[in-house]
């Protein structure tokens, strides 16, 4: 049985390190891209306080052609499935390939809203090899609860899931 809660009193940088120590362990060695987001879905849930939804969306091929985002696992409430790219914040992420840092939701040109109770949200892109292969979806129901230094620790996360998910 894996415990990785952490201490609710460490600093934000070090929780993140922490968070991503933790994904190593998990994953490592473990080929299945879908069982690996799997758990860090659930870690992030673990790890993250103040938090209505965690997890990943995967680029794979749209109905019409090209690529989009298709629901990942994921902890939370149910969510939309197909996203595509440059539509949303996760779509803006995956579009552009850059983090997305928004304090307010309702304020983001074309959010989708999946669950109305969600404020702020970040949104960082996995990259492998320099092309977008999912991205990472935090949603809180707070406003501006994220910050750069939550960005940056979601975005090393994302370098080391790279060639695992």
């Amino acid at each position: 049985m894996y415990d990785f809660r952490p201490d609710e009193t460490l600093a934000p940088a070090e929780l993140h390190r922490q968070l991503c120590e933790a994904a190593d362990a998990l994953t490592e060695g473990e080929p299945d891209g879908i069982a690996n987001m799997a758990n860090v879905a659930a870690l992030l849930w673990e790890f993250l306080p103040d938090l209505n939804w965690a997890g990943f969306y995967r680029v794979a091929p749209a109905k019409s052609g090209g690529h989009e985002l298709v629901l990942g696992p994921c902890v939370g409430r149910p969510a939309c499935i197909r996203i595509p790219f440059g539509t949303g914040v996760c779509g803006a992420a995956a579009g552009s390939g850059e983090t997305q840092l928004v304090e307010d939701v309702h304020a983001f040109p074309g959010h989708i809203a999946c669950d109305a109770a969600s404020r702020s949200e970040l949104v960082v892109p996995v990259k492998r090899e320099g092309r977008v292969v999912a991205v990472i979806d935090l949603d809180s129901p707070s406003p501006a609860r994220f910050s750069r230094e939550d960005a940056r620790g979601i975005e090393a996360l994302a370098a080391l899931l790279a060639d695992r998910v």
